[in-house]
């Protein structure tokens, strides 16, 4: 707003006392927003780093068993008990909200099964091939609460930049150039009644 498209006039700054006020009040807001944000962002991010070690040693963890699996028992059984297991979880995804960002809540059926419901023989198969799905299906679970945690951080992150952007223009932009056109309408409206003033004089002179 610059001050050479501001009119001169009483209801003018009335107008943009309404708009500051309005506007410090939209940043005092905004910031609460933002700081709430952020407290939110580091309790996620606090049982994200633990999720993430949980889901590496999964990993490693499945890596090896299947190592051995395939070692004792060949290739060949280790392919035929995956295509005798049942279906996969059936994965729905809501959303929740977070101080106004929406963010994803994953619900799954239960990927860790007891060995009887697994759909493959008991008896065909040996203790590797069952740590074997076992090590896998919980590393199955970690990702998926992993998929949930670091989306929301992402989606959390985005609107933390936003709203800090918002912020700062109304700190350093928007509610500035608004006060310094109001000081310039009461300049000019102060200047004026000088003006008229000493027009008076003269005229009773």
């Amino acid at each position: 707003m610059g001050t050479k498209d501001v009119k001169p006039t009483r209801s003018e700054l009335i107008e943009l006392k309404k708009k500051i006020k309005l506007s410090q009040s939209g940043h005092k807001l905004l910031k609460m927003k933002r700081d709430g944000l952020i407290l939110e962002f580091f309790e996620i991010l606090n049982k994200a780093k633990g999720v993430r070690n949980e889901l590496d040693d999964a990993y490693d963890n499945a890596t090896e068993k299947i190592g051995i699996a395939e070692a004792v028992e060949g290739r060949m059984v280790i392919k035929s008990t995956a295509l005798a297991l049942k279906d996969g979880p059936e994965i729905s995804l809501e959303s929740h909200n977070i101080m106004g960002v929406v963010v994803p809540k994953i619900e799954a059926s239960s990927v860790h099964k007891t060995i009887n419901k697994r759909g493959y023989g008991i008896l065909g198969t040996s203790s590797y091939i069952d740590e074997t799905v076992d090590s896998y299906e919980i590393l199955v679970d970690k990702i998926i609460l992993a998929a949930e945690i670091e989306t929301t951080m992402k989606r959390l992150l985005e609107d933390i930049e936003k709203t800090k952007r918002r912020v700062n223009a109304l700190e350093f932009k928007v509610i500035p150039e608004m006060q310094e056109a109001m000081d310039f309408i009461r300049f000019r409206l102060d200047e004026m009644e000088r003006e008229n003033t000493f027009r008076l004089k003269r005229i009773k002179a």
